[in-house]
């Protein structure tokens, strides 16, 4: 694999193996100071070895080990995690490494940010929805009172270092979250990477570097345009009102449903209102509708009043009104569009019975 890399406006990522990127020279630079690698149980067993064994830099890091999963991303395992630190003696010129999937790079990177007003942090992504999506684009953030993504920051990591050995790993469910992201970075902006997503068949075996450097670049992108989300970096929840709503309402249930699913849902859903709404096509509608038919299962609760509400908490409301984000056409997508209860109601009553994939 070579190793490419690129930088805009402070916004830095690396691809290529660990050990011929800067991550070595990065850590000297820290050569005075403590360091720490955040891990959650999965990336403690999977990767952290290679990491401790690879760098003579962090042989007497401090390891912190998360409960795996999005439960662990709230406040009081971030607390945990700043005890962690006092107790170790960190100051503001010291280093945290986030080594893992979305929750460990949102979480991890909020830790740091509001450490002793924000100590440096590097991301090093390990599941393909962290790559794609949560170690871009210099968003932290933990779950809280129930609601997704209620208290963050924007802060930038040091780096993000992807490394695409580290997908190995993964079971078939997580390939299937990127997936799901990837699909998003398409449909917002890029048709001909529709295509190409839209034919694979199996994920873990046909989606190849060149594509996933596709979206990472898609979300660069946008993000650079629009660092602080005040516009266009809307565009990048398309999915995510009704998507977070769905994973939301099911965090704590025997059945919870993972970031991408939820994604992906919402995606179909907001593609059918976005044909109901915003000029659409039917036939691009059905596109979308049957690559998420042949990749995810339709998993929605009958209680529509529920996850109305946890939508009425999303960030990008204004005036008490829900907005979400809308395509006019694949490629092509509108922020800040108002949804309405009827036309919500209308849509997701389509599906309530429906049942895709097993």
């Amino acid at each position: 694999m070579n190793t490419v890399s690129f930088s805009e406006h402070d916004f830095s990522v690396e691809w290529g193996p660990l050990e011929a990127s800067k991550f070595d020279a990065l850590l000297h630079t820290f050569s005075q100071s403590k360091k720490a690698v955040l891990v959650d149980e999965n990336t403690h067993e999977y990767c952290l070895e290679f990491l401790l064994t690879s760098f003579e830099a962090l042989a007497n890091a401090e390891v912190i080990v998360l409960p795996a999963g999005e439960q662990s991303k709230v406040l009081e395992i971030c607390t945990q995690v700043w005890e962690t630190l006092t107790e170790a003696g960190f100051g503001r010129h010291d280093l945290l490494i986030n080594l893992g999937g979305g929750m460990v790079s949102d979480l991890g990177g909020f830790a740091a940010s509001i450490f002793k007003r924000g100590i440096a942090f590097i991301n090093i992504p390990t599941s393909l929805l962290a790559i794609v999506d949560a170690s871009i684009g210099a968003k932290t953030g933990i779950d809280f009172a129930g609601y997704k993504n209620q208290i963050g920051t924007f802060a930038q990591p040091k780096a993000t270092l992807i490394d695409l050995r580290f997908l190995s790993t993964l079971p078939h469910a997580e390939w299937k979250n990127g997936y799901a992201e990837l699909l998003k970075h398409a449909l917002i902006s890029d048709p001909d990477l529709w295509l190409k997503l839209a034919l694979i068949r199996d994920i873990q075996t046909e989606l190849d570097q060149q594509t996933i450097q596709r979206g990472v670049q898609i979300k660069q992108t946008i993000v650079v345009a629009d660092p602080l989300e005040n516009g266009l970096r809307k565009v990048l929840n398309f999915g995510h009102t009704i998507g977070h709503a769905l994973e939301s309402y099911y965090l704590h249930s025997d059945t919870p449903v993972s970031h991408g699913h939820a994604v992906a849902i919402g995606m179909l859903l907001e593609s059918h209102l976005s044909m109901l709404l915003s000029g659409l096509s039917k036939n691009e509608f059905l596109s979308i509708e049957q690559v998420i038919k042949k990749h995810f299962t339709l998993q929605i609760p009958r209680d529509i009043n529920a996850i109305w509400e946890f939508m009425q908490q999303d960030k990008k409301n204004q005036e008490n009104e829900v907005r979400i984000c809308l395509l006019s056409q694949i490629g092509t997508c509108q922020h800040d569009q108002k949804l309405e209860f009827k036309d919500f109601e209308r849509v997701y009553r389509t599906y309530l019975g429906s049942n895709f994939k097993k």
